[in-house]
Formats: C-alpha cells, sequence, structure tokens
C-alpha cells in the first residue's frame, strides 16, 4: 500500500544538503527531508566551559542549540526567549549527546564547537534531520580546520545519521511526516554511526506496548535507510569548498 505521498512503507523521504546556506559559519547546511527543513550551522569558539578548564590533558567540547522558527508549523508558536520548553531542551541535548559520542575531544583541545538546528518548516523528524546535517556541518567545518591547520588531527571518530520509524496498525511506516507521526500507534528515532553502532534508540507506545520483534524490524528498516543517507552525507561533505 501506498502512502498519501506515493512512498512505500520502508522508503524514507527525499532528502538533500544545500551547503555553505549561510556565509559566515565554519560550515553549515540547510538539510531538506520532505517538506521539514532545517539550517544547521556550526562556529568555533575558544576555550572550553568553566568545568573543563584547568583539566588535563586540555580537551575541547561541544555543545548544541535547537530552536524552531514561529512560523515553522502551521500556527505560528512564540518564541522561546527567557526560557526554553521540555521539548526543546529535551532535543539539543540528544543533538549534543550524540555528536560529543563520535568525537574524540583529545584532538581538538581548547576548541568548543557550537552547533546550531534552527527549524525553518516542519513536517515531522526535525531532530532526527537536524542530527544528519549537524554531522555534515560539522563534518565540513573540521574539514577546512585541518585544511587550514587550525587542527592537527582529526576529532571525528566517524559518522551519524538519524531516522524516524513509526508502527501504525501494525504496519512499519519509515521517515514518518507530521501526519502520519501524530496518528502512530508507536514511533521511534534511531540514532546510528556510519558503522552501524547505535548512540540513541527513543520509542513510545501511544495506544500499544510493542515486541522484540517490532525493535528487530525498526531497526532493520532503520539501518537499510541509513547506509544510503550516509552515502549522500558524505558526497555532500565531499562537495564542500576548502
Amino acid at each position: 500500500m501506498m502512502r498519501k505521498d506515493g512512498r512505500l512503507a520502508t522508503s524514507p523521504r527525499p532528502l538533500s544538503f544545500s551547503i555553505d546556506y549561510t556565509a559566515h559559519a565554519l560550515g553549515s547546511v540547510l538539510v531538506s527531508t520532505g517538506n521539514t527543513r532545517v539550517l544547521c550551522t556550526v562556529t568555533l569558539e575558544e576555550g572550553v566551559p568553566p568545568w573543563m578548564r584547568g583539566s588535563k590533558p586540555s580537551r575541547g567540547w561541544l555543545n548544541a542549540e535547537y530552536s524552531m522558527l514561529p512560523s515553522a508549523t502551521h500556527q505560528r508558536t512564540k518564541r522561546e526567549r527567557s526560557h526554553l520548553g521540555g521539548r526543546t531542551q529535551e532535543i539539543q541535548r540528544l543533538i549534543g549527546r550524540s555528536l560529543r559520542g563520535i568525537m574524540d575531544f583529545s584532538k581538538c583541545p581548547d576548541y568548543t564547537f557550537v552547533v546550531d538546528c534552527d527549524v525553518l518548516q516542519a513536517d515531522g523528524g526535525t531532530r532526527t534531520a537536524s542530527l544528519t546535517g549537524s554531522y555534515v556541518a560539522l563534518a565540513i567545518a573540521i574539514k577546512r580546520m585541518l585544511r587550514s591547520g587550525r587542527l592537527q588531527q582529526n576529532p571525528l571518530k566517524e559518522g551519524l545519521a538519524a531516522i524516524s520509524v513509526g508502527i501504525k496498525n501494525e504496519r512499519l511506516l519509515l521517515d514518518i511526516d507530521y501526519e502520519e507521526d501524530s496518528s502512530c500507534d508507536i514511533d521511534m528515532n534511531v540514532v546510528m554511526t556510519h558503522s552501524g553502532r547505535l548512540l540513541e534508540l527513543q520509542g513510545t507506545a501511544e495506544n500499544s506496548s510493542f515486541s522484540r520483534e517490532q525493535v528487530n524490524a525498526i531497526l532493520d528498516a532503520s539501518l537499510a535507510a541509513l547506509t544510503t543517507i550516509k552515502e549522500l552525507q558524505l558526497k555532500a561533505i565531499d562537495s564542500a569548498a576548502n
């Protein structure tokens, strides 16, 4: 059975990366997946957070921030100025945790990478698009630092990508949009390294519990899709100018 956008159940949405979308970030990518658009940028700060200063040996760090433009959804949402909502905090912690999981900070001492993910248009999968695009932006930033001599060693241990999966009426749906997400019985976000190891697995049952077999099916479908996404990420990174 085809989905409303013509995809098969295990087909991801069309994915693309627009490299160097902004002029001033060390790495910037507009990631588009279906009707979701997220701008991912990476900037560099000298030094590390206060709690890391003076540690031996010296290490670097990475922070992530996530936000959604007021007009990103059908109804305008207020800007989170003085207090971040729980969902925003959860997503930016997920992005930071996952990216730190593929970094060797001993190879970038006294630098802090700041990753910003700004959702321009939301139609489901904003956190997974943010992660997938952030890795591309981070890899480009590090590539440029290596070429310029600001880094002597590559702190990236490997790549990562992420995808959302839902189950509705016992049917697995890969890379769900907002309409599918809001009606699924089960939804999961899978964050995986390029070598196939898990960094994060977030799953929630809305109307019923789920089985070990369903989890295995979700992981198998995710691995197949993320292998394709990995190739698109690597092509985007290779295409970036110095």
